[in-house]
């Protein structure tokens, strides 16, 4: 099996994010399966390799670059045209035209469904993101009502809903990296999610959404936005609740409502199993091994199926219109 180099940009400072940790946390995964290695490609660091210092080296026919970072992808996919490259594709809607010699690993179905659409010539795969094993209930008392935490929060949480709630119950506002989520996620009763602004400013989807998840896994009862990833898992009325329902009002009287209620919405350890190490590692062994047969022999294959150019969907239509007209013309006569 080749050996994986995975392209970031850099591992710390202004690139430490949570798209950044779900890749560092694949790599991790993959090195159970085979040789895997972190590559920046921005800022050179010590002891990490450097892309444009690797591509000088004669054969890099046994190796495969995954590239991940949305807004580089389209040109790191120029710069490695003639090497074997994987997709990691986390979000979606980053307006990029990729070949169909690029297979395409997804991280959540909303994000599949998506390449289907966009690449259907092109090999797709889902493999969801990991949630580690110190996520999980440990059935304590909690001290916090509400928890949030403020990057990605929409306008209306930090300035209407939070402020409204502060004066109801006890909240706990994070705004600051936190070394040990699952404690505080076994602290609080409800967690507050609301990402569908900050995406739709952002012009791209939620890739993923790990925050809920773990927060549920938590026992956390969660009030979340349904957008982009988090569609995967997320069932409001059966394992969450919809945040923002249509007015301020409403969402304060139905969080109140829960932190009073003794029922408590979950998600079940079959769904969760899905998003377990042991699942994913599985599921990524089977991927890795349709690749790499796929780039044995995918110089070999000489009728590639046409992709969807803007020129060839222009000529589709064209044919579509004349051949309606034409069937309108024929009926009429």
């Amino acid at each position: 099996m080749r050996k994986l180099y995975f392209l970031v940009p850099g591992t710390d400072g202004k690139f430490a994010c949570g798209g950044l940790w779900a890749e560092l946390k694949t790599v991790a995964l993959a090195q159970q399966i085979c040789d895997a290695e972190v590559v920046t490609y921005r800022q050179r660091e010590s002891g990490k390799l450097f892309l444009d210092d690797l591509l000088r080296e004669q054969n890099l026919d046994n190796v495969i670059f995954v590239i991940s970072w949305g807004f580089d992808v389209g040109k790191l996919a120029a710069k490695l045209q003639k090497y074997h490259v994987i997709y990691h594709a986390h979000s979606s809607g980053y307006q990029i035209n990729l070949p169909s010699s690029i297979p395409i690993i997804t991280v959540s179905r909303n994000t599949l469904g998506y390449w289907g659409q966009q690449a259907p010539n092109s090999l797709i795969y889902y493999l969801p993101n990991q949630i580690s094993a110190e996520f999980i209930n440990l059935h304590q008392s909690r001290d916090i009502d509400v928890l949030v935490q403020t990057r990605k929060s929409s306008e209306y949480l930090i300035k209407s809903l939070i402020p409204a709630l502060e004066k109801k119950c006890q909240v706990f506002v994070v705004d600051s990296y936190v070394d040990n989520l699952p404690t505080l996620f076994n602290r609080a009763k409800v967690y507050l999610y609301d990402s569908a602004e900050y995406w739709q400013l952002q012009g791209v989807s939620e890739g993923f959404g790990l925050q809920p998840m773990e927060a549920l896994a938590c026992g956390c009862q969660v009030f979340s936005s349904v957008n982009g990833g988090l569609s995967d898992y997320l069932d409001p009325g059966f394992n969450c609740y919809k945040i923002a329902g249509y007015a301020l009002e409403y969402d304060v009287a139905k969080i109140l409502k829960v932190l009073e209620s003794s029922v408590s919405l979950a998600l079940s350890e079959t769904v969760l199993s899905e998003y377990r190490t042991e699942n994913i590692v599985h599921r990524l062994q089977v991927i890795l091994t349709e690749i790499n047969d796929f780039f044995d022999y995918k110089n070999n294959y000489l009728a590639k199926i046409p992709d969807f150019t803007k020129i060839r969907l222009a000529k589709l239509f064209t044919q579509r219109v004349f051949a309606k007209i034409k069937k309108k013309y024929l009926q009429g006569n």
